[in-house]
């Protein structure tokens, strides 16, 4: 069987052994968009939602989840990060929350599910903190963006 498969001898899912890779350096940015009403965009830029300083709080929630990914995902492997940044712009037209996260580690396997674990944290906690005001906020393009580092090569999505 390939090394690389999630398949052992009996077909039933098991986690990649990386125990034989070598350590490289890995990045992964991923990104994702929170569509919201214009009351909505007001309250997060005046910072007056009652829950608090939003962008504060899905930032925390973002890094805490890149570091956790290894918990929520079955076969991801525990990473010793190195490095995790979360950035907001707010856009006018249509109104939204555009998410980006970068992960880092020196590690045997890549922190592209980190990213995404980042981002989709960060949106969830985005939501969470402003459903109050609207139920209706639409969660959306949670994508791998960039890669960097180990065997597979370096990888960039195109843009739309």
């Amino acid at each position: 069987m390939d090394e690389l498969t999630h398949f052992n001898e009996q077909g039933r899912a098991r986690m990649v052994d990386v125990s034989g890779k070598a350590e490289t350096v890995r990045t992964a940015e991923a990104a994702g968009t929170v569509l919201v009403s214009p009351e909505t965009l007001g309250r997060i830029r005046a910072g007056t939602v009652e829950k608090g300083d939003v962008l504060a709080v899905a930032q925390v929630a973002g890094i805490q989840a890149a570091k956790h990914t290894w918990e929520l995902i079955p076969m991801c492997h525990q990473l010793p990060l190195t490095g995790v940044d979360i950035a907001f712009a707010l856009e006018d037209d249509p109104c939204r929350v555009e998410i980006r996260a970068r992960v880092r580690c020196k590690g045997v396997t890549g922190v592209e599910m980190e990213a995404l674990t980042a981002v989709s944290a960060a949106a969830l906690t985005i939501y969470d903190m402003c459903k109050a005001i609207q139920k209706d906020m639409r969660i959306e393009h949670i994508r791998l963006v960039e890669k960097t580092g180990g065997k597979s090569g370096d990888y960039r999505a195109k843009e739309a």
